[in-house]
């Protein structure tokens, strides 16, 4: 799959009537002009961008054959998508070298980032068929979207409620592989509705690697002279083996969670944009460290309900000296536990399980005042403001987070862009109070602090287009899981300083399309021939004393993408992706039952193949992940997934 930062396709939805393709050279331009993206409080065209920012259409998930949200999102540029469990069970997503808890997941511009850890951030009560695109912004991001964007942020976007259709689709494949999913969108009277719900499971690829999957998403609008009302709700239930999962001392663990989510909006349609926004978020965790036989010193299961209240009250002005926009946001997180949090007074019986209590507890409240003001002037645009943030955590009343983007438009194809932006992430729930058997929390951690700085250009010649960025982030406080030598502990600490120095290349190229030229009907399966190459690049520097990083220096320091789109007749077509990857740091072997060697991350390459036919409303294809079979580690001791085959069918009425 070939992510590119805007591109859409003509005919890439299965079923619908091909339209005209734009000429090659002109695709870009069509395509900067149109797209809007969220990289600042106020929605800014593609042509506009100050930051780096990549964007998955829903055009590109189609034809991606991705299952999930981490596989979408493990071809993004500067993107570092670690597995656990296979087809999204458990995924981390980092940006620019840091570590999973320093990226902010929203949904419709919801956070949705989990206070217990951001092995959850994923977790999400949405199905692939649902999703209209994804907007990944690189770089910290607290005056834009709050606290813990602190390398970054995802914003997944479903489809616009409204759109009358009806979806099935089913698939199946090697390891007792089956996922079905069933999307509609409909209308009546003044108000739309979209509604989706998916399933998955497998038996898995080796012990204790098997899961299931289900998942239910909601959207409505109300339109009314006032304005437009809108609610969204979404249940996701998961339970995966968690093979070695977070130690492979004991392999046979096991993992069950339930998210539920909802929020509501609205949005008036007056002269003055004053937007109020409330949601709530429930996460239940069920952690089996053994899960069958458990000796006898295992004094039970892990149990975690976390939930997070939130209310928001954006305003917008815009006027000839540009766009002003302000927000205050309010944000409650809370935890019930019997391992997170301080003791409390009295246990409270964990709801349907026998015998299990939630014995501490922990909450914190979290208070925004964001501001911004952009404008265009001329060939010059710019953007800037700042975060004035107040946490119940912090040790001052407020803290202060400014930033300001600026670009320059050089020629029609040619932007130049910079940025300096201050950030900060608290620590989560299991950072501060965690304790098991090899591991210890620590309750006095100090928020993670940084400043980022970037540079890079946006630029089309022809049928080409070139992004580049160069980056650096001067970090303090940094939040890593470490052992000392001769210890046997891993104790969450905050590390003195870790800088990351970094660059991103990306060259997006339309090939001819030789089928249009032999006499085609032009529409090529909905798809334009393109060949995309992508390289990351990142280095750190830390100032610490000696220990062994479990999290923040294991960063992806190489990764190469090549990714292939290419048309056979008018109505079939293949994707071809080859990533190379190489990471830094060393992890200890655990092999025979004991802690061996210190051994490096060694470099891999992996390939995924897609092939598909549409013949008129139904799609069928056929792919395969991981193609060559490659043996690799991903993260430390945990086994990986080697060839999977997999075929299906998606039917649109």
């Amino acid at each position: 799959m070939g992510i590119s930062p805007v591109w859409t396709y003509a005919a890439a939805v299965p079923g619908e009537p091909p339209q005209e393709a734009a000429p090659a050279d002109s695709l870009w331009q069509l395509e900067l002009d149109r797209v809007v993206v969220s990289s600042q409080r106020t929605p800014v065209r593609f042509s506009e961008l100050r930051r780096s920012v990549q964007v998955i259409t829903r055009q590109e998930i189609e034809l991606s054959g991705a299952q999930d949200v981490s596989a979408l999102l493990s071809m993004v540029r500067g993107l570092d998508v670690r597995h656990r469990g296979s087809f999204g069970m458990q995924s981390d997503v980092i940006i620019r070298g840091g570590t999973f808890d320093q990226t902010l997941v929203l949904l419709n511009g919801i956070n949705l980032t989990d206070p217990q850890t951001g092995h959850h951030n994923l977790n999400l009560p949405v199905d692939i068929s649902s999703i209209e695109r994804i907007e990944v912004l690189h770089g910290a991001g607290a005056r834009i979207f709050g606290p813990n964007a602190f390398n970054g942020a995802i914003n997944i976007i479903t489809r616009e409620p409204g759109s009358e259709h009806v979806q099935v689709s089913a698939s199946a494949g090697q390891h007792g592989l089956g996922t079905a999913g069933f999307s509609a969108g409909f209308e009546a009277g003044s108000t739309r509705h979209h509604l989706s719900m998916g399933r998955k499971g497998s038996s898995g690829y080796t012990e204790n690697t098997d899961f299931r999957d289900a998942s239910l998403f909601y959207r409505g609008l109300a339109e009314t002279a006032a304005g437009t009302a809108e609610l969204q709700a979404g249940l996701n239930s998961r339970a995966f083996g968690a093979n070695s999962f977070y130690t492979p001392v004991f392999p046979d663990q096991f993992e069950q969670t339930r998210t539920l989510f909802a929020s509501a909006r609205w949005q008036p349609s007056g002269p003055v944009r004053i937007s109020p926004t409330v949601y709530w978020r429930r996460h239940n965790d069920r952690f089996e460290l053994f899960r069958n036989e458990a000796p006898a010193w295992y004094s039970g299961h892990n149990y975690h309900k976390s939930d997070i209240l939130g209310a928001a009250l954006n305003w917008t002005h815009l006027s000839r000296l540009g766009a002003t926009s302000a927000g205050l946001d309010y944000r409650y997180e809370h935890i019930l536990s019997n391992v997170l949090g301080e003791p409390m007074a009295a246990p409270r019986a964990v709801p349907g399980e026998a015998g299990a209590f939630f014995t501490h507890s922990y909450a914190r409240t979290g208070l925004s005042l964001m501001a911004e003001h952009s404008a265009v002037l001329g060939r010059f645009s710019f953007s800037g403001g700042g975060l004035l943030y107040y946490n119940t955590d912090l040790d001052r009343d407020f803290t202060f987070f400014p930033g300001i983007d600026a670009g320059f438009q050089l020629t029609e194809t040619f932007r130049v862009y910079a940025s300096l932006n201050r950030t900060l992430r608290l620590p989560t729930f299991t950072d501060l109070f965690y304790e098991g058997p090899t591991n210890l929390g620590n309750p006095g951690l100090q928020p993670e602090r940084a400043v980022s700085a970037e540079t890079g250009f946006h630029a089309g010649f022809g049928p080409l287009f070139w992004e580049s960025a160069f980056f650096r982030r001067w970090g303090t406080n940094i939040i890593d899981w470490t052992r000392r030598p001769g210890e046997e502990l891993w104790r969450s600490e905050n590390l003195t300083e870790v800088t990351i120095t970094g660059m991103e290349h990306s060259l997006l190229w339309y090939l001819p399309d030789w089928l249009t030229a032999r006499g085609g009907t032009g529409t090529t399966a909905g798809i334009h021939r393109s060949l995309k190459l992508s390289y990351s690049f990142i280095d750190a520097g830390r100032r610490s004393g000696e220990f062994v990083s479990n999290y923040a220096l294991d960063f992806l320091q190489h990764k190469l993408d090549v990714s292939l789109r290419h048309p056979l007749t008018a109505n079939s077509g293949f994707a071809l992706s080859l990533s190379w990857q190489q990471r830094s740091g060393d992890f200890i072997l655990f092999e025979g039952g004991t802690f061996t060697e210190t051994r490096p991350f060694e470099p891999f390459w992996l390939a995924d193949l897609h092939m598909f036919a549409r013949f008129n409303r139904i799609t069928l294809f056929a792919e395969a992940s991981n193609l060559f079979n490659t043996s690799y580690n991903d993260i430390a001791n945990v086994p990986q997934p080697g060839r999977w085959m997999r075929t299906g069918f998606t039917l649109r009425l």
